[in-house]
């Protein structure tokens, strides 16, 4: 399969995990007019054309999916890449059932072993052989991911394995973009992985310090590593308010926001 065009990355969530507005919570974020600073559970559509047709992959399903989807308007849905298996990345995956819709073969997820160990008892109907209400239940086909790189109809996805706290968890490189959601370090091993980009997904949830995830200044370091011509940070609290937040960047460097798109190539420079 080849791809023709740009890859398009649409940012369907780009919150932390209680989402913003936070339920119950005061603060001037949570109560913003700025619809930038209203953050569904991170999660991103990688969007592109094979042989004619179009492809569309989510990493992740957040408890949002079903609003997401709906949001965004796609109407197919090819494969599910997973990062790691905490509710806030995988609780939606029943709301795939309408793409389930009219297909005959089942809908391809992939992940780590533990993550999808963590999937098939959480959803375990989604990938048995249940005869009654066929048409009411998700279909899938789970596909365990090692060190190598998986195409997706003409698109090379390279997992990047990285630190959430002292979990390894999964980013991903795809064409000239990366993905890392969740992510407190990298090991140098996935560093070459992250060679060349054009754009960075990167995770700065706040900017005190925080266990398992990078902060803005963290996020800053790791963007000065790796050196891509554009960085978006997501996996946001209601600590960072969008406007005043993006402004104090240096250029090339700002928040992501749901609905956020960002067209890149397909192609690994």
């Amino acid at each position: 399969m080849a791809i023709s065009g740009p890859v398009r990355l649409t940012v369907l969530g780009s919150g932390t995990s209680v989402g913003v507005p936070t339920i119950g919570c005061p603060c001037a974020v949570c109560h913003s007019d700025d619809p930038r600073d209203r953050r569904q559970r991170s999660s991103l559509l990688v969007s592109y054309e094979s042989d004619g047709r179009l492809r569309n992959i989510v990493i992740d399903t957040t408890p949002d999916f079903r609003r997401q989807a709906l949001e965004t308007g796609f109407k197919t849905l090819d494969a599910i890449l997973y990062t790691h298996a905490h509710s806030d990345h995988i609780m939606g995956l029943d709301d795939i059932r309408p793409f389930n819709y009219g297909r005959t073969e089942r809908l391809p997820i992939y992940g780590d072993r533990d993550t999808l160990e963590v999937v098939q008892r959480v959803f375990p109907y989604a990938f048995q052989e249940i005869e009654t209400h066929p048409g009411g239940l998700p279909r899938l086909e789970a596909n365990t991911l090692g060190a190598e790189p998986l195409e997706l109809f003409g698109l090379e996805f390279i997992p990047a394995p990285i630190w959430h706290g002292r979990k390894r968890i999964l980013g991903y490189r795809f064409g000239a973009a990366a993905y890392l959601t969740d992510m407190s370090d990298i090991p140098e091993q996935t560093l070459p992985l992250l060679e060349g980009l054009d754009v960075l997904f990167v995770d700065a949830l706040r900017k005190e310090p925080h266990p398992s995830h990078s902060t803005v200044d963290q996020a800053l370091g790791w963007v000065d590593r790796i050196r891509p011509r554009r960085a978006y940070f997501t996996h946001i609290c209601h600590d960072l308010p969008h406007a005043e937040t993006t402004a104090a960047l240096p250029d090339g460097i700002e928040l992501a926001y749901d609905g956020l798109v960002v067209e890149t190539s397909g192609a690994r420079d």
